[in-house]
């Protein structure tokens, strides 16, 4: 059985991580669409997802009088991952089709455009640029769909980076290790 702090703590945070997620999305759309393709928007996102997560190990773990097992810190990082992917890829869906679809098309040429830059630096060939381009068109990136595909490759993701923290935060001696 979970414990009522993890669950508590897993969801609250993930609340704070889909609001903030959220938050750096709305003002990155604010101030410059072009800068959804920015490397550097990407990691600001990483580096607060990461501090929340370890924000709340750390505050479980001394909840939890400083016994937090490898499950128990997996189990309240993966509720937090999983609520926080939520709201953000809820959010998501609803700027990209409701609030401003227009901002599809947009960001599709930007990334046309990004990707034909990138792959004359990496010397892609013609044909396979076109081939990108094409499936590009024809499959819409920003639908909910894809969206929600989306958001389960980020929950994968996280749960690779939520054993690592677990391993990290695990208290050293717990009888639950087994």
């Amino acid at each position: 059985m979970i414990s009522p702090i993890i669950k508590r703590n897993g969801a609250s945070y993930g609340v704070v991580t889909g609001i903030i997620l959220s938050l750096i999305t709305a003002t990155i759309y604010s101030i410059d669409v072009k800068l959804f393709l920015s490397f550097w928007t990407t990691l600001l996102s990483l580096t607060g997802f990461i501090i929340i997560t370890a924000i709340l190990l750390m505050q479980t773990k001394k909840q939890l009088s400083n016994q937090l097992s490898f499950k128990e810190a997996f189990t309240t990082y993966f509720i937090c991952s999983l609520v926080g992917i939520v709201i953000f890829a809820g959010f998501k869906v609803l700027l990209y089709n409701v609030i401003d679809p227009s901002i599809k098309d947009t960001l599709l040429e930007l990334t046309i455009k990004y990707l034909k830059d990138t792959s004359n630096n990496y010397g892609v060939s013609a044909s396979t640029l076109n081939e990108m381009i094409t499936n590009l068109r024809k499959n819409d990136p920003f639908s909910i769909t894809e969206q929600l595909k989306g958001g389960f490759t980020n929950l994968f993701f996280a749960c690779i980076f939520g054993l690592i923290m677990a391993l990290i935060f695990k208290s050293k001696n717990t009888l639950q290790d087994n």
